[in-house]
């Protein structure tokens, strides 16, 4: 039965072992990323894969494109890639403080034995930071049409009414102080959180554990500013003339749902590889219920903003789904129907059953799943919006996705190997012990 299994003995001073094998794979595959980026930039500079079509939903992609008024060039691709998973990985790295934070700030206690793995996200943070923050230097004309030349000049052929109007928000210099405030404070509250955890492992008592809630509940109040923001300022603000009042909800429920299976696909990872004995099937039970909850969440939010955009009919709001929905020849209408399936259908179906939620082998599948129907759901919000027509899966995206990915784990791993696998002087570890559901 469950509910006997906490009379085993419980080691709390686990130490994971970051293997070279895994530390090599990790390096191979940033490896094969760059080897598959540098393919892609041959090829695209060369002129493959960037053919423009034409047709009725061509005219529908241009004239959502139009207000960006520059001839494409093959490097926009890169950094509309590098642009994306930079993204992407922000938000798991960010998603590790806020995961610690809300259980600190709730006073949570099954989740105890977890944290660690969470606790060692956030490092990725300044790796992030530096790419979004170079590629926007470079590259801010090629993806935001907001910074190009004198599109708030009344007396300049390129005025926009629209965007001269979201000037005093919109701007280059407050676009970086904006960028550059996330970034420092998220990840000086996640350092935070993390040194007082590890504090807590060698002094004992409650102090450290008082001190991580109140930092928690000013990081969730920073967060719940910032990752709307944010959403505004990184995604939103590529389809300029479009907006929508739910999308800083949209991009964090994407998030927050990509962070939760990162979490259990790490637990579960390292269960198989026989550490974190403190956690059984009830733990991952609830990460399991988590992941199929924020689905759901998910949808609600899409289908939210869908729906009244639909039925409203407004062209300027109608043509940002047009756009991915019938645009450039509908090639991005597969990945808008592969969005709904892999990020709501085949979470919800799989996750229903209690047991699905306890094996190891279901997680990890819808993990993977959620993990990479993320990634599309990011896509599907900034390709079209930046390279249009020119948009694909070629080697440049698969690159991209092995750098960081491999990067990310590199970062997490060596970050897991350098404390204790269990926050040993947690108190709620005890209850976390006999957690049973």
């Amino acid at each position: 039965m469950a509910g006997h299994h906490h009379h085993t003995p419980v080691s709390l001073d686990e130490q994971y072992i970051f293997q070279p094998k895994t530390r090599t794979r990790a390096l191979t595959a940033i490896g094969v990323g760059v080897l598959l980026v540098a393919l892609g930039a041959i090829l695209l500079a060369s002129g493959v894969g960037a053919e423009h079509h034409s047709g009725a939903g061509e005219a529908i992609g241009e004239q959502a494109h139009a207000a960006g008024g520059h001839e494409y060039h093959w490097y926009e691709r890169i950094y509309a890639n590098l642009w994306l998973n930079a993204i992407f990985f922000t938000g798991i790295g960010v998603i590790g403080a806020f995961f610690v934070a809300v259980q600190y700030a709730s006073q949570a206690g099954w989740s105890a034995p977890l944290l660690r793995i969470p606790l060692s996200f956030g490092y990725f943070l300044p790796i992030t930071g530096i790419v979004l923050l170079g590629t926007f230097l470079v590259g801010n004309h090629d993806l935001f049409h907001w910074t190009a030349e004198g599109v708030g000049d009344p007396k300049h052929p390129n005025y926009d009414a629209i965007i001269a109007g979201k000037q005093a928000f919109l701007n280059v210099p407050f676009f970086l102080i904006r960028m550059v405030l996330y970034f420092a404070v998220w990840f000086w509250l996640f350092l935070k959180l993390r040194n007082r955890s590890l504090r807590e492992d060698t002094e004992g008592g409650l102090l450290n554990y008082d001190r991580n809630v109140t930092t928690s509940v000013l990081f969730l109040m920073f967060f719940a500013v910032t990752s709307v923001t944010a959403a505004w300022d990184w995604v939103m603000s590529i389809d300029v003339h479009w907006f929508s009042t739910m999308f800083g909800w949209y991009m964090f429920a994407s998030w927050w749902v990509t962070g939760l299976a990162v979490i259990t696909l790490t637990a579960v990872n390292l269960k198989k590889a026989g550490y974190l004995q403190m956690v059984n099937a009830n733990h991952l039970h609830d990460l399991g219920k988590f992941m199929f909850a924020f689905s759901i969440f998910w949808t609600y939010v899409w289908f939210s903003q869908f729906l009244l955009i639909y039925y409203a009919n407004i062209p300027e709001e109608a043509i940002y789904f047009l756009e991915r929905f019938e645009g450039y020849d509908g090639r991005y209408r597969i990945v808008f129907f592969v969005n709904i399936l892999i990020n709501f259908v085949f979470p919800f179906l799989v996750l229903m059953t209690r047991d699905a939620k306890r094996h190891y082998i279901f997680l990890q599948i819808v993990c993977c799943a959620i993990i990479g129907g993320h990634w599309l759901d990011f896509y599907l919000m900034i390709m079209p919006g930046t390279v249009g027509a020119n948009g694909g899966f070629g080697p440049v995206e698969f690159g991209m996705v092995a750098i960081f990915g491999g990067a990310f784990a590199l970062v997490m791993g060596t970050f897991l190997a350098k404390a204790p696998l269990v926050a040993r002087n947690h108190p709620m570890l005890e209850e976390s012990l006999h957690h049973n559901i």
